[in-house]
């Protein structure tokens, strides 16, 4: 009999309750979801429970064919893509940001990673066919979406009703927690620890790193001198680039943004540098470097990540106000050209007195990426 490792919500069928702290030890919603998030990259399928249904999904990137096999036996396979992808395909998304279509008898694996990958839509651009899954909720299949891209995989996901079937006592996970947990992504950070750091640009630097309460990726603030709490504090939040801020690359202009943004903090006397661990406008270094892969047949980043099956930016900015407020900071000058990262700001309750311009880093390599993202994202260029 073929088994498959889901969560093991304690907090449901074992759950051990701490008298003296009165407390559980059960799972949170949150931290399920980072239990689930995990399983999806290691090619694990996971069981969403709404009610008398129960979902049984797996990522179209990870899932192996062995469960894949195991998984058709139990059932029809429903392929979910985003709408996004949908409409790269030539197809229509069923459930508003969602598509939903059936597994075809004479297909396999191979034809559900064809059309979760975009690597091959040139060579193979009559994709399908497809049969649209209509009627019934979409929930389920909206979650395992979400959950793949929390994981940084491809947006496209495999499921099967598995309701009323044996499951070998595995447990599943409460679809409407698990979604409500994903709708609210504050990830209630906590700072972990901090050290002075003497950098290039000040030796009277610290590194504060703060972790999510679900285990997720961990975030930093660089706190050049000693910046006043009481007065609006010089900050930059920049989320990470491998390719740009280590290597030097010259596709982007994030290297010669952080540089210049630490350049400035130190020449104004102090400030703090946030440096987000979200990849590729939040999509991964993956799945980045499938954008840059596309963007070398013609796309410009933008269409490469609609391609891929993502929104234009998957980033949670919000993050950054969170770090600035356990720092005890409630108002910033705010060191970019993107006014979605202002507006965030303003909306997680840390006020913008002033957008400070960041222009660097242009060269003949990135000049269509910088237009791109002042034509199509805003960006004040």
């Amino acid at each position: 009999m073929f088994h498959i490792s889901l969560t093991h919500d304690i907090g449901q069928k074992d759950s051990v309750t701490i008298e003296s702290q009165d407390m559980s030890i059960g799972l949170t919603p949150f931290e399920q979801v980072a239990r689930l998030r995990s399983d999806l990259r290691m090619g694990v399928a996971v069981v969403l429970c709404a009610g008398d249904e129960q979902w049984m999904a797996a990522s179209a990137e990870t899932i192996t064919p062995v469960r894949f096999d195991a998984m058709r036996a139990m059932g029809q396979i429903e392929l979910a893509i985003t709408d996004w992808r949908a409409i790269t395909l030539s197809t229509w998304a069923t459930d508003g940001d969602v598509a939903r279509f059936s597994l075809p008898t004479e297909q396999g694996l191979s034809w559900v990673r064809s059309m979760a990958d975009p690597s091959d839509d040139l060579s193979n651009p009559l994709k399908g066919p497809f049969t649209p899954v209509f009627g019934g909720s979409a929930n389920a299949h909206r979650a395992a979406l979400g959950i793949c891209k929390l994981a940084h995989l491809l947006p496209s996901a495999i499921l099967v009703n598995v309701s009323g079937q044996d499951l070998c006592g595995l447990d599943s996970v409460d679809l409407d927690l698990i979604t409500q947990a994903m709708a609210d992504p504050a990830s209630q950070l906590t700072e972990v620890s901090v050290a002075n750091v003497p950098l290039r640009v000040s030796k009277a630097s610290r590194v504060h790193v703060f972790r999510p309460l679900d285990g997720g990726e961990e975030h930093y603030a660089i706190e050049i001198g000693n910046p006043d709490r009481s007065a609006p504090v010089l900050s930059r939040l920049h989320s990470a680039c491998f390719t740009g801020d280590l290597i030097g690359s010259l596709k982007c202009d994030c290297g010669p943004q952080l540089h210049a943004a630490m350049d400035g903090i130190a020449a104004d006397g102090s400030g703090v540098l946030l440096y987000m661990n979200q990849e590729g406008r939040g999509i991964g270094l993956a799945n980045k470097m499938r954008a840059y892969a596309l963007q070398d047949q013609g796309f410009d980043t933008v269409e490469a990540n609609h391609r891929l099956g993502f929104a234009d930016d998957e980033r949670n900015f919000k993050l950054g106000a969170e770090i600035l407020r356990l720092m005890g900071f409630s108002s910033v000058r705010l060191m970019t050209n993107n006014p979605a990262k202002v507006a965030s700001m303003e909306a997680a309750g840390v006020t913008v007195t002033e957008r400070v311009p960041i222009k660097v880093g242009v060269n003949p390599l990135n000049e269509k990426y910088l237009e791109t993202k002042a034509k199509k994202s805003g960006h004040l260029l």
